[in-house]
């Protein structure tokens, strides 16, 4: 099978290329820096794109092609200005349309879109329990990661909007912020009690790669492992990983005066449930956050 990935020098789509590639499949990284092999995948192919249309890279979808599009300007950046909130929004919605654009042109329909998101889509929703048939918030999380899984929507071909967690990964992604506020604080961030629910990048790129080889699977999936816990829970657990103690919060005040608007990352509560990849049988490696911590720390 051929894949393309647009956002494939990230952190999910590094990891996502390597095992395409060890499964034997063509892969083929969707870039605006081409000439820049320090971050593609041995064994993978650059092609340029723009990020907005299918130029230069439409001709190459057939029947058998997959395309995931993880692309997207960054969230966190500090200061958290209108111009990059703008941006943000921009860049995701632009990525989906110049993917719809190339499937509409393909002389034969693609396999599979794999359309990225996030469970931002769901806002702070406290203890609820958020499956896929869960209302998107009405904020600027939410009404962005709508707007982005919209943007590939009537594209001829079959559709999967993933939403994904909280990424962990030894590489960067969501554990790194944690690792230093444990190294600064050691305890919980606010009043510890918000879920977060998070993934295994492994698991992550497993699951991708099941929804795309499973042809029943369309719409709307969460990815995050099975078992949540609330941000006490998982600095406590951090801690006992890393072999130091859970004991100074930091101040719910304290990180909204220096988070600013990206405080909802880290102090909103998300229970997210995995229900529609759980009832197609797939199977997590790191269901648990324990092993999860320990294989990403090797402790």
């Amino acid at each position: 099978m051929r894949v393309m990935i647009t956002g494939g020098t990230g952190l999910i789509g590094r990891r996502l290329t390597a095992q395409l590639l060890s499964d034997g499949h063509e892969v083929i990284i969707l870039t605006r820096s081409p000439e820049d092999s320090a971050k593609l995948t041995q064994g993978a192919r650059a092609v340029k794109w723009d990020a907005k249309t299918a130029d230069g890279w439409g001709e190459l979808v057939n029947g058998d092609t997959a395309i995931v599009n993880l692309a997207g300007k960054p969230i966190m950046q500090f200061p958290f200005t209108n111009d990059h909130k703008q941006q943000v929004l921009e860049s995701r919605v632009a990525a989906g349309r110049a993917v719809k654009m190339a499937v509409e042109q393909a002389a034969e329909r693609p396999r599979v879109v794999i359309q990225s998101g996030a469970i931002g889509y769901y806002g702070n929703r406290g203890d609820e329990m958020l499956t896929e048939g869960a209302l998107p918030a009405d904020d600027w999380f939410g009404n962005v990661c709508s707007a982005w899984e919209d943007a590939v929507d009537g594209a001829p071909t079959r559709i999967v909007k993933i939403r994904t967690g909280l990424v962990l990964d030894k590489a960067g992604g969501a554990l790194q912020p944690f690792l230093l506020a444990a190294r600064v604080y050691g305890g919980s961030l606010g009043n510890g009690r918000q879920w977060m629910s998070w993934i295994h990048n492994e698991d992550e790129c497993r699951a991708i790669r099941f929804l795309i080889d499973t042809e029943k699977a369309t719409g709307p999936f969460n990815l995050v492992a099975p078992n949540p816990v609330r941000n006490k829970e998982f600095v406590k657990t951090l801690a006992r990983v890393q072999g130091t103690a859970a004991i100074f919060p930091a101040p719910e005040l304290a990180l909204r005066v220096a988070l600013g608007g990206l405080a909802p990352l880290v102090l909103d509560s998300q229970r997210v449930v995995a229900q529609k990849l759980l009832d197609l049988g797939f199977e997590f490696k790191f269901p648990t956050l324990e092993p999860a911590l320990r294989d990403l720390l090797k402790k």
